[in-house]
């Protein structure tokens, strides 16, 4: 069920003047010092004492029949307790871990769903899959007895791509579940009409580009720990996780338990970015484990497991048509799409290429007919799911590298063309050719303010100084626009004690956010109260009714409005104890600065005298239930839609083909900001991120599906000194009207905006090349070689 919420009023920060700890004001992220200092509680963190130690054995082979497998050295061997293989999976009564399709074939079939299985039943499809689970009295020797396990494979043919796995004699992964290797056609929009659009247009701008495959590399690699509890029987289910509501709905499926069996909670978590949004075979067997032997055990991956479980993403490729009229407006888009899923459908796996990515397709332009298909197909790599943006990077990079090649095709301004195709003001609400509502944005002045700060006017005396030291430089601009999606509700907890110090508890979960300070920064200043008084918990299902964890740049927007919600009944409840003290009535009350007050009069009591009032029966209305402790629950009210402006400039050593960016601006529409400081660092991260999937991160697999970027010697990440400044201005002159805090999201928009901003300012500079064109990411050597190529 919906809730409408009254929105914080114009110009309201709290419920009176405290600058200190309102809502917009800069505050240092109050959970730093436990961080720097040490005093963080990872999964890890936690003692050994009475614990025992999962290792898994991962396969070698990228596609093989397993033949036989023979544990009886490693059950034998010091320490172990026991060695499960998928037969012990199979004897359980499983098939697959639970998954979450989310959509049907374009035909209205269900699309296909082969089971994903604990450890591997018969065949293996990746490198890196799991086949045996030993657990020990320590780590080390759990890995020691991994050694001493011996496989029989029979190696069978192998696929990496998606356009190699739907061709014609490919090696079939799921012959019965997934022939030709086909996951599902899904369709979206009208590609038929976009098609008789696009016929009819003056001119068709067609492009093919890949959207590369990345490695999330989270900071703290993945880690559970199962834990008995000897009073209630339960199990608490902890860790390195970045949704415990859904984890705890999924292992309750597949175990076939009721959902108060089995407590879930996060510890601090050392980054996620999709990749521990999933429930992975390693999850499902340390649970079983401790169901089966009755002992708490802890599983904790290496950065090398890492390499070939944690969900990989992205890995596209798409072609794309964009038809403009003779005047240069956009008249049609048709999309048509590769998605490589890999060995096996991951939770979210058939959902990232798809809704996400429609919802945001044709970015905050003016499009009269979309149309998109997307082939799905199953190859012998690590499955893909959700990272930093989860679909809506794809889509932005698709149309804004296409608007950049249209320009150049036609000689306009590709500035110029994005300012008359942008959503005018008197379009919004703008409603999109896929049926999304755009409320609220002021997309050209973003651009424009984008490109002053940035110095555009300045570009060409910039670029002629780095013509004289052999070097080119490039401008590329990119317009994003974002939505806010995942789970549609959150819940939030904010109890008093009487002492007047406060725990408020979400059903939300930082990452890294800054949660524990945004979230607070909320509740203090409706109360008046300094953040200090605030003790904050989060991402445990024991903690609130429900929750949606991290994921879709929804938490301020939900997790915020439920704590805004929660915050609004306590200060009612208040009232009217407070009326009850002064001896008046509610409607002569006025709460501001931390007190209530009878209006026109010098009587008033403070907000932590009502407090500790709430907990003496004697000083209650009659009936009155004594404390201060509410519960929220809040429903998203319609999606919305964050935008901004990316401009990079990036200079090019002709001599090397290093591309170095030098400067580098964003400003973005984020509605209300609840703190800039966190925002602006949110901004960064992103950006950062996307630069390394335009220039750095590369995911190679050979022909025998071994991937060949494993480590960080291959693997190559953005260090701090590839960087330039990074310049963040937050717009918020076009606040959301979809929840009364008017915030959009921000986690993800950077990421979202910088990889075709800096692909499109590598082109720029490229241009005396006759190069239009590089898939990400640009390595020094692709583009060392385009250059030599061209010349």
């Amino acid at each position: 069920m919906q809730t409408t919420v009254a929105p914080l009023a114009e110009g309201e920060t709290s419920t009176g003047p405290v600058p200190r700890f309102g809502i917009g004001q800069p505050l240092r992220r109050s959970e730093d010092l436990r961080f720097i200092t040490g005093r963080g509680h990872y999964v890890d963190d936690t003692p050994d004492k009475g614990l025992l130690h999962a290792a898994f054995l991962r396969s070698p082979q990228a596609h093989a029949e397993i033949r036989a497998i023979d544990v009886t050295r490693a059950r034998a061997a010091p320490g172990v307790v026991a060695v499960y293989t998928g037969a012990d999976w199979q004897a359980a009564g499983f098939t697959g871990l639970p998954q979450r399709p989310a959509i049907k074939q374009a035909d209205g079939s269900p699309i296909a769903t082969p089971p994903r299985p604990g450890l591997a039943v018969g065949r293996v499809r990746h490198v890196g899959e799991c086949v045996a689970m030993v657990v020990a009295e320590s780590a080390a020797q759990a890995n020691d007895a991994l050694e001493l396990i011996e496989v029989d494979y029979a190696p069978l043919s192998v696929v990496v791509d998606a356009r190699g796995a739907l061709a014609p004699g490919a090696p079939e992964l799921w012959p019965e579940h997934a022939p030709g290797n086909l996951g599902f056609v899904w369709r979206v929009g009208d590609v038929d009409k976009a098609a008789t659009a696009l016929a009819a247009s003056a001119h068709v701008i067609e492009l093919d580009l890949v959207n590369n495959r990345l490695i999330p590399n989270s900071m703290e690699p993945r880690g559970v720990i199962a834990r008995r509890e000897a009073k209630s029987g339960r199990i608490t289910f902890s860790g390195s996780i970045q949704n415990p509501f859904n984890f705890q709905s999924q292992l309750c499926d597949l175990f076939g338990w009721p959902k108060d069996k089995l407590h879930c909670r996060a510890d601090d978590v050392g980054g996620g970015f999709g990749c521990k949004n999933q429930l992975q075979p390693e999850h499902a067997m340390t649970l079983f484990a401790c169901d089966s032997l009755d002992r708490s055990i802890k599983w904790i991956n290496d950065r090398s497991g890492s390499f070939v479980s944690d969900a990989h993403a992205r890995d596209l490729v798409t072609h794309v048509s964009l038809g403009l009229d003779v005047t240069g407006r956009f008249t049609a888009l048709k999309v048509e799409t590769f998605a490589n899923l890999g060995g096996h459908l991951s939770t979210n796996g058939a959902l990232i290429p798809t809704i996400p990515t429609a919802a945001v397709l044709g970015g905050a332009y003016a499009i009269p007919v979309i149309g998109m298909e997307v082939r799905a197909a199953f190859t012998n790599t690590v499955p893909v799911d959700a990272y930093r943006g989860a679909g809506r990077p794809e889509a932005i990079y698709l149309v804004e590298r296409t608007i950049d090649v249209a320009a150049r095709r036609l000689g306009m301004s590709a500035v110029k063309l994005r300012r008359k195709n942008l959503i005018k003001p008197s379009q919004l609400p703008y409603r999109t050719a896929l049926g999304r509502e755009i409320d609220s944005g002021a997309f050209e002045t973003v651009l424009g303010r984008a490109l002053e700060l940035a110095d555009e006017k300045g570009f060409a005396k910039r670029a002629q100084a780095a013509r004289r030291r052999n070097r080119r430089c490039g401008l590329g601009v990119a317009y994003y626009l974002e939505a806010t999606l995942g789970p549609p509700a959150d819940a939030a907890r904010i109890a008093f004690a009487a002492d007047g110090r406060a725990t408020l508890a979400v059903g939300t979960q930082s990452n890294g956010q800054g949660h524990e300070t945004s979230f607070v920064q909320i509740a203090a200043s409706q109360f008046g109260l300094d953040p200090s008084q605030f003790i904050f918990r989060q991402a445990d299902t024991d903690l609130t009714a429900e929750g949606g964890g991290h994921g879709g740049s929804r938490s301020l927007q939900l997790g915020g409005t439920a704590v805004l919600l929660a915050a609004r009944q306590v200060i009612a409840k208040a009232k009217t104890i407070a009326a009850h003290l002064l001896e008046t009535g509610e409607v002569d009350l006025e709460f501001t600065g931390g007190r209530f007050a009878v209006a026109g009069t010098d009587r008033a009591i403070a907000f932590t005298e009502v407090v500790a009032a709430s907990f003496d029966p004697a000083r209650l209305p009659k009936g009155m239930t004594p404390g201060l402790d509410e519960a929220a629950r809040y429903e998203r009210e319609a999606f919305n839609y964050p935008n901004g402006c990316h401009v990079c400039e990036v200079e090019i050593d002709l001599d090397t083909g290093i591309p170095r960016v030098v400067n580098y601006t964003v400003v973005d529409d984020f509605g209300r900001i609840i703190n800039p400081l966190i925002v602006r660092g949110q901004v960064i991260g992103g950006v950062v991120q996307g630069i390394g999937q335009a220039l750095y991160e590369e995911t190679r697999y050979d022909e025998a599906g071994q991937l060949v970027t494993a480590s960080f010697m291959d693997y190559s990440l953005p260090r701090a000194d590839d960087l330039a400044p990074i310049t963040v201005d937050l717009y918020e002159d076009a606040p959301t009207r979809t929840n009364p805090l008017g915030a959009k999201g921000c986690g993800e928009a950077g990421a979202t905006g910088a990889p075709p901003a800096v692909v499109n300012a590598v082109v720029d500079a490229l241009k005396e090349f006759g190069i239009e064109h590089l898939d990400m990411p640009l390595t020094r050597e692709k583009i060392w070689a385009a250059i030599r190529q061209q010349a």
